[in-house]
């Protein structure tokens, strides 16, 4: 289902415009006082971010990790897992620096 990021990308818009389920640890970890990222946002990140890693052989289904922008601009990370009726949002965070590079595309080593 998400092979290419292109195509994985319109999979995601696709099973987004129908509905978008916020499971309970995404709601968890957007809801942290260091974070409180708004549905907004990520829906924003969806919508409008790209694709930074794909994991096609996840073992809850398929799923990729999205790389929007956030109010004032900064960046948020999207975990999400597209199936036939919705999009299920798994998690949803702000990236580290020490975990990321500044391009927030690239994990460090």
């Amino acid at each position: 289902m998400l092979d290419e990021f292109g195509d994985a990308l319109e999979v995601v818009h696709e099973a987004a415009r129908k509905h978008i389920l916020f499971l309970p640890h995404a709601i968890s970890q957007m809801n942290a006082p260091d974070r409180m990222i708004s549905t907004k946002e990520v829906r924003s990140a969806v919508f409008e971010g790209n694709i930074v890693e794909n994991y096609p052989d996840d073992p809850r289904g398929p799923s990729c990790l999205i790389l929007g922008t956030g109010d004032n601009s900064r960046p948020i990370h999207v975990v999400c897992a597209p199936k036939t009726d919705y999009l299920a949002i798994i998690t949803a965070y702000l990236p580290s620096k020490r975990q990321w590079k500044t391009d927030w595309r690239t994990r460090r080593s």
